[in-house]
């Protein structure tokens, strides 16, 4: 294995950990935004009021790509596992 091959498994973990969590992190972003707003707008200033719905549409976001999300790390992993009698000469 030369460094030139750790390189390449580095960045595809990276690129693969950002895939898989890019629509919760989106999710969790457009809804803080939307609380944001909705409490800037009507001046309530109680900091708890972010949590809640952020924790429910992440958890809502979680149901819905974990399909997905779980058949790209199986593929992933899949081609990992495959690779590595190559990896090894």
């Amino acid at each position: 294995m030369t460094s030139m091959d750790a390189v390449t498994l580095g960045q595809n973990a990276v690129s693969m950990t950002l895939l898989l969590s890019a629509p919760l992190l989106i999710v969790g972003m457009v809804v803080g935004l939307a609380v944001a707003i909705f409490m800037a707008t009507t001046q309530i200033q109680e900091m708890t009021l972010t949590f809640v719905p952020k924790i429910t549409a992440v958890m809502l976001a979680m149901l819905f790509f974990s399909s997905w999300m779980l058949i790209r790390m199986t593929d992933y992993t899949r081609n990992l596992i495959l690779s590595i009698p190559d990896l090894i000469k």
